[in-house]
């Protein structure tokens, strides 16, 4: 069975830069069995109710600005799977949880960043769902427990966040690192022991329990995706840790 993962994706430029984190995420590809295809929730898919991408080719949308002309270059041209698409809205509205689908919307960085280190064929099927921010942790905990069955049927659940995200802290000329502001590490670690604790309840309330979350996150999308994996898995497993622009926290974890 396929775990389910949470990737902080970082900035953009980890597809021409990938430093730690992309040797991080091409192992953890390399030792995961080959997907089916991939279902994966992004930070930058905010939305007021559920959607589903539904098209057999979606684009690579380059959904940022003032970077370098070669990340602009850079395409992902993953097919997508349309009957995928209906399969997770089926599974959805079981959890009376209904969705729509979107025939149209191409892949944000969220997700063609990050399986771009993992798969870089670009060979595999990606579904992407949106996220309905305003509604919190506990709808994306319940969106992956909805989905948790397509684990057994190949298919790979991906939340696609950042472990930390203030982009008004960061330092963008300091490179990747183990070390960050205690502001920063402190509440990463109290995430992490939240999780091997498997303490739901805390985690929902993170933003009134966690040590400086309002620093770490000043809106909520970037941390939602985990509630997704956590939601979609089991057995807690750090997979790689580490900061990059000074605050940014490139952690990966999975699911079993």
């Amino acid at each position: 069975m396929l775990p389910s993962l949470f990737i902080s994706h970082g900035s953009p430029m980890l597809a021409l830069r990938p430093s730690a984190s992309g040797p991080a995420l091409a192992q953890l590809a390399a030792s995961l069995p080959r997907p089916k295809a991939i279902v994966l929730v992004s930070a930058h898919w905010e939305t007021a109710d559920l959607q589903v991408t539904r098209s057999s080719a979606p684009g690579t949308w380059h959904d940022f600005h003032g970077f370098p002309e070669a990340l602009y270059r850079l395409q992902y041209p993953a097919p997508g799977l349309p009957e995928l698409a209906e399969r997770v809205i089926h599974l959805l509205a079981q959890a009376n949880l209904p969705a729509t689908a979107d025939e149209q919307r191409p892949l944000d960085h969220g997700a063609w960043v990050p399986l771009s280190l993992m798969y870089p064929k670009a060979d595999i099927p990606v579904v992407q769902l949106s996220l309905p921010s305003a509604a919190g942790p506990a709808l994306q905990t319940r969106i992956g427990q909805a989905l948790r069955d397509l684990r057994n049927e190949g298919v790979l659940l991906i939340g696609s966040g950042s472990i930390t995200h203030n982009l008004r802290e960061l330092d963008w000329q300091a490179g990747p690192s183990n070390i960050a502001p205690a502001w920063a590490q402190d509440f990463r670690d109290w995430i992490v022991d939240r999780l091997q604790r498997d303490d739901e309840a805390a985690l929902h309330a993170y933003r009134q329990q966690a040590p400086y979350a309002t620093r770490n996150h000043p809106t909520d999308e970037h941390l939602l995706p985990l509630f997704f994996a956590r939601g979609a898995g089991d057995r807690f497993q750090v997979e790689h840790q580490g900061f990059s622009e000074g605050t940014l926290g490139m952690d990966i974890y999975s699911f079993h």
